[in-house]
């Protein structure tokens, strides 16, 4: 039984919070903080209406505030601190973990406010530090990245001896009525898919314009997707831990509307990340669209349709090359349902609990930073199912993708 403090009160943190509540015998005793403390407030008693979890504490800090973090690290005296706010706060909240001597969990890899670039480089510096220490970060425990790295993980464990091909495949098929929104934070998902895209191939990274290339893919339970191939952070540790890897892919489905309504933007200035002066004011044009769009935590009412997410991998096992495919399915009435939140939300904060599990159950363990890929996949996909993502696998099939 353990302390478990969750700073980050948006769609994600509302499932985490859930999820962990479902489980006392884990985690004994649990403490939301973010910024705006009301937020903490309401989830917190959602939480335990739901499920009769009676330590469930709520606290105000600023994730940017290395003693602020520290202060409340020291005060509550977590066993661990999971961290579901904005990836700019990585680094923050990992140096207070130092300070406090806490293990690290997130689910999205660190990138600086004023750039709009993601890489691992930055927390993968930590290494010595967290050894040193004795402390473990567990870094990218989402779906993706997290659960899609995990996917991997069991594959080169069970099925081959070599992996040459990984295509990440999601797909979000739902529907939430609205003209334009994101299913999560604004800031982040513009950021994040109006990049160039990049992929490895033959020891190399190859750069794409945005949105330039397509497939149309078949997800199970869905059907054809306009799937277009995009950078995701995964495929840096990917690439590294299996170095085998001959090509290593991204793939995201969007829609036609969600495309213009994203070129729109994109051409206006509102995807801007620097600085305008308006009226005497400096405001930064994406933090003010984030404000005006709709909270992707409010979506799941009237959420409908499924995400469908995987890994499609192609290598060689005993001399002869074979193809797989596993993946998940998540409803997003389901997801709502269960704990008010859409299923975007719901495929991201399962995961993280559920490392949090793992790290406090024993079953992953180690001193230093690590990628989810790096751990056991066999005891968190024994229960990624029983915890409501259920997944699915099938052997030597069309992966659809040279």
């Amino acid at each position: 039984m353990s302390k478990v403090l969750i700073i980050g009160a948006g769609g994600v943190g509302r499932v985490v919070a859930f999820k962990c509540a479902m489980h006392p015998e884990v985690f004994s005793e649990i403490m939301l903080a973010s910024r705006t403390k009301s937020k903490c407030d309401v989830i917190a008693a959602d939480a335990q209406k739901a499920t009769g979890h009676r330590k469930i504490q709520t606290a105000q800090v600023d994730a940017d505030n290395v003693p602020e973090l520290a202060q409340l690290i020291r005060s509550f005296q977590p066993k661990l601190v999971i961290h579901v706010a904005l990836p700019y706060q990585d680094l923050t909240i990992m140096d207070a973990c130092l300070e406090t001597g806490v293990d690290y969990l997130d689910t999205a890899n660190y990138e600086p406010k004023d750039e709009a670039k993601f890489e691992y480089s930055w927390q993968w510096a930590y290494q010595d530090r967290f050894r040193e220490k004795g402390l473990l970060a567990v870094l990218g425990c989402g779906f993706d990245p997290g659960v899609t790295s995990i996917f991997t993980a069991r594959a080169a464990k069970h099925h081959f001896d070599e992996i040459h091909y990984l295509d990440i495949v999601d797909c979000n098929a739902g529907d939430h009525g609205k003209a334009f929104a994101t299913n999560f934070n604004p800031e982040i998902n513009i950021r994040e898919i109006t990049q160039k895209g990049r992929y490895y191939e033959n020891g190399r990274w190859v750069e794409t314009e945005p949105h330039e290339i397509m497939r149309m893919l078949n997800y199970p339970n869905i059907g054809p997707k306009a799937s277009y191939l995009i950078y995701h952070e995964e495929l840096e540790s990917l690439v590294k831990n299996y170095p085998s890897l001959k090509r290593a892919r991204f793939w995201m489905t969007f829609g036609q509307e969600y495309l213009t309504h994203l070129r729109v933007i994109q051409n206006i200035g509102m995807a801007r990340i620097d600085p305008v002066q308006y009226k005497g004011v400096e405001i930064v044009p994406l933090e003010f669209l984030k404000a005006v769009l709709p909270d992707p935590g409010e979506l799941g009412q009237n959420y409908t349709g499924e995400t469908s997410i995987g890994c499609r991998i192609r290598g060689v096992k005993d001399g002869k090359e074979r193809t797989y495919y596993i993946w998940n399915n998540c409803r997003h009435q389901d997801a709502f349902d269960e704990t008010g939140a859409q299923g975007v939300s719901y495929t991201t904060g399962v995961p993280a609990m559920l490392g949090a599990k793992m790290v406090l159950d024993g079953k992953w363990s180690g001193k230093g930073v690590f990628n989810v890929e790096q751990f056991n996949p066999d005891p968190f996909l024994d229960e990624l199912g029983p915890n409501g993502l259920p997944w699915e696998e099938a052997f030597d099939v069309d992966l659809e993708l040279d």
